[in-house]
């Protein structure tokens, strides 16, 4: 497969960052260059010399072009990066250049010498050419392949970070496309009902039928905004869903009741959008609408450590054989599939001793 440059991939460094990691670049090669320096003046002086600046100008200009070559060899690499994932011919092409930039390096470094001697009024003494390039070139190559060996490293890590980061957005771009058509099938069941519970208040209670309305448009209005939020935090789940509730107990009145149970501590947790709407939904389905006797409905969100325990029972419904999801709870369980792999768990069963039906869905909560 090809790669792409890394530069492409990557996304630009902020200016502070920038220059931060220049600074830090910088220094660390000026420490380099000072004790190289500071090794060759000591060698120089064991030796018997007495001319240190001499060594300290030697170091300095070796140093300063071969900066110049790891700036140009860093640039040019960028046309390398079709070639990371194969090494032999990234290395060709790199080393290949040696025996042009070998024989310019020594040039350029005892041109700068030569100059820097004429302008200190200093003779200009060196061996013979052929003499100086048997000697310079061997230590040059050593550098440059060095050099060489830890650009790429370094391009060969950046190109792995930009893979793992486009590969991440792509998954990404997968889970969004994944929740936009969920969100397609998630239809409020109780919509028709709740809009005839509301048309029989509006002569004889104004007021009350225009609240229910509010709330009703604001669940809708959650519903329709689940792809681009596809998670909230339990405290906004449980205000749409207390207008959910109101909704459903104005419709049914004395046939349902409904206790909630929440532990403070789990409504900063996030949880998917409209889940326990979807399960709240069931009970009335399955449970109150099915029976003339009085329903109870339990609302329970505790925290067990990192995992969020949510649950709706009811005692007024049942299970006839293995729970079966239907249209609601199967959206439910593929966006928890989507938003939390295996971590998440959706399960329906009966409510033993007391009767009727219990809902539970547990996930991770990092809050």
């Amino acid at each position: 497969m090809r790669v792409a440059p890394a530069d492409v991939l990557l996304p630009r460094l902020a200016t502070p960052q920038r220059r931060r990691l220049l600074a830090g670049f910088a220094i660390a090669w000026l420490v380099f260059w000072a004790l190289m320096t500071l090794v060759g003046v000591q060698e120089h002086l064991r030796s018997g010399g007495t001319q240190p600046w001499h060594r300290v100008l030697d170091e300095t200009t070796s140093m300063l072009v071969a900066t110049a070559v790891g700036i140009v060899q860093w640039q040019w690499g960028v046309r390398l990066d079709r070639f990371l994932q194969r090494p032999w011919q990234w290395f060709g092409r790199v080393l290949g250049v040696l025996p042009l930039v070998a024989p310019l390096f020594v040039g350029a470094i005892y041109g700068l010498r030569a100059l820097v001697l004429v302008l200190a009024g200093e003779p200009v003494r060196f061996d013979p050419w052929p003499v100086l390039m048997r000697h310079e070139i061997p230590k040059f190559a050593i550098f440059y392949a060095l050099f060489s060996g830890v650009h790429f490293g370094l391009r060969s890590y950046r190109a792995w970070l930009a893979e793992r980061l486009r590969a991440e957005r792509l998954q990404a771009l997968t889970h969004e496309a994944q929740l936009a058509q969920l969100t397609q099938q998630l239809q409020p069941h109780f919509l028709f009902n709740a809009l005839n519970t509301i048309a029989s208040l509006i002569h004889d209670d104004p007021q009350r039928a225009d609240a229910l309305l509010q709330r009703l448009a604001a669940l809708l209005r959650a519903a329709s905004d689940v792809a681009q939020r596809p998670e909230q935090p339990l405290a906004d789940e449980l205000a749409l869903l207390r207008g959910y509730a109101d909704i459903m107990l104005e419709r049914f009145g004395a046939r349902a009741r409904i206790e909630w149970r929440v532990d403070d501590a789990t409504l900063a947790c996030r949880v998917p959008t409209l889940a326990l709407q979807v399960l709240l939904e069931n009970a009335f389905k399955h449970a109150v609408e099915r029976r003339r006797a009085a329903t109870t409905i339990v609302v329970e969100a505790h925290r067990d450590g990192g995992r969020l325990r949510l649950a709706v029972s009811d005692d007024g419904g049942g299970l006839a054989g293995a729970p079966v999801f239907g249209v609601g709870l199967g959206n439910l369980e593929r966006r928890l599939r989507v938003l939390h792999g295996g971590a998440a768990t959706l399960a329906l069963r009966s409510n033993a001793p007391a009767g009727g039906v219990r809902a539970t869905l547990e996930m991770p909560c990092a809050c």
